[in-house]
């Protein structure tokens, strides 16, 4: 009995862990807008926090989401010396509406896109949208999903608390 509870322990352990996100970028390769394949951990600039926001053109909450970041992005950049990139996980059919939807935008944010999903299988996302931030070292301190109008707000509580602004 004491054997049983001991192997289900462990079993519970180990799958707790190889669901957790990774505390720092995972090596992986994806796509820019222009085909162009980019390493996902040569994204973040050093000295700078990276937001990485998981989206797809089909998720409406996704586009609210980078929408409302969008109005108050240029202010976050400078106040707390930050960058988004959003990473598409359009697949390879719909990848291709994901520059016209940027550019109808007008979004300024990297994005990448992982139409294979290999990306966000490294960093266990299931249903954009989901939303990562690291440090300006590169180590994952936050991780969010879903949105529902406001996040944002919690989003930049999360950077002041950061970066003590």
């Amino acid at each position: 009995m004491r054997n049983t509870f001991i192997v289900l322990a462990s079993a519970a352990l180990l799958t707790l862990i190889s669901f957790r996100p990774q505390d720092s970028m995972p090596s992986v390769t994806v796509k820019d807008m222009d085909g162009n394949s980019v390493n996902f951990n040569t994204v973040a600039d050093s000295g700078k926090i990276t937001v990485v926001s998981f989206w797809a053109t089909w998720c409406t909450p996704c586009i609210k989401e980078l929408e409302a970041i969008h109005e108050k992005y240029e202010d976050w950049t400078k106040t707390y010396n930050m960058k988004l990139v959003a990473v598409s996980i359009d697949d390879a059919r719909n990848s291709k509406k994901v520059k016209p939807k940027v550019l109808g935008y007008g979004w300024n944010y990297e994005i990448l896109i992982d139409e294979n999903m290999d990306l966000a299988r490294a960093m266990n996302v299931n249903n954009p949208p989901m939303t990562f931030i690291y440090d300006t070292t590169g180590k994952l301190v936050y991780s969010h999903q879903g949105y529902t109008p406001g996040a944002e707000d919690e989003l930049e509580a999360k950077l002041k608390e950061i970066t003590g602004k």
